[in-house]
């Protein structure tokens, strides 16, 4: 796989969209091809560390930002800084450019911009443009710095309960199962009916949830682990049923409890990801998968940050 560790920029305004464009396109490529069996199961961790730390960010935002600045750890917009958190960017200091939401008023039938659909073949004309609502139209480059890029007052302190600490994770992500649709229940050791697992998903007809059960262990940390992988298979295979996806919808699951357990500070230097069994798929496959990814662990970390009483500004970032 071709080596990524030298950051990179998009300073050329004339060509930074399609440079934006060209960088994610070349990273999805290099990890189809999975030259390198280890150096791509290591750029993907790399990746799945950012998405941790930018968990409602989309997955080709934190590719950029992955690629621009890896160490990255909250940003936020030059005037956001100032504003909201009473800091300020460093002199020299070059941005970290993102993909930002263009919302504006757009054609109920097209869905365009007002300019672009009177460009168009649309002859919606029911209401006028005034009173069309506000919508997505398109993405435009934006540039955000990370904390290390700024000075000024210290940023508020992270307040969520499940922080850190593997047996109060355990408990808020139980909390959050209601939330997630999910039957979830930890089973004793001499009622567990799977010698060979130590949790799994099954689909309920008759009640309509997933069941999620998890093995109880001494290990707080690995039963929250598990709870979330089993968690990924009721948000995303509860009704998947091929066999020849079982090994990639592994590694889905193993990604999502990654990104999850590592922003709540699990341990997770024990995780490994064998992306050969995604071998052969093309760039369009590999990136339903990390958007599925993204978006599942974003929705459990969300679940598990709504059981707790705070959010702090700092998580907003």
């Amino acid at each position: 796989m071709a080596s990524t560790s030298t950051p990179v920029t998009f300073d050329e305004k004339d060509h930074r969209d399609d440079q934006m464009h060209d960088t994610i396109d070349q990273w999805l490529t290099d990890l189809t091809e999975l030259v390198d069996e280890a150096a791509a199961s290591e750029e993907f961790q790399a990746w799945l560390d950012v998405q941790s730390r930018f968990h409602d960010y989309s997955y080709r935002n934190t590719l950029l930002i992955k690629r621009q600045c890896p160490d990255a750890t909250r940003v936020a917009g030059f005037r956001t800084w100032q504003s909201e958190f009473d800091r300020h960017v460093s002199e020299g200091e070059s941005a970290i450019w993102i993909w930002a939401p263009i919302i504006t008023k757009r054609c109920p039938s097209c869905e365009n911009s007002v300019s672009y659909h009177e460009e168009s073949d649309c002859d919606y004309d029911d209401t006028d443009p005034e009173d069309w609502d506000n919508g997505l139209v398109g993405f435009r480059p934006a540039p955000v710095f990370d904390v290390s890029q700024t000075e000024g007052e210290p940023l508020p302190e992270l307040d969520t309960a499940a922080t850190g600490d593997a047996s109060t994770l355990v408990r808020h992500l139980l909390d959050a199962a209601d939330d997630l649709d999910i039957d979830a229940r930890i089973v004793p050791e001499e009622c567990w009916p799977r010698n060979d697992a130590k949790g799994f998903c099954k689909p309920q007809p008759n009640k309509g949830l997933p069941r999620v059960e998890v093995l109880a262990t001494d290990s707080d940390a690995e039963i929250a682990g598990v709870l979330i992988h089993e968690y990924a298979h009721a948000l995303l295979h509860i009704a998947v049923d091929d066999t020849t996806e079982r090994s990639k919808r592994e590694v889905e699951a193993e990604a999502v409890a990654y990104v999850v357990g590592r922003h709540f500070g699990l341990d997770t230097s024990n995780s490994a990801f064998y992306l050969a069994a995604w071998q052969g798929e093309d760039t369009e496959a590999l990136e339903k998968r990390l958007g599925r990814i993204s978006r599942t662990a974003s929705k459990v970390i969300d679940a598990v940050e709504g059981s707790t009483p705070i959010r702090t500004a700092a998580q907003r970032l």
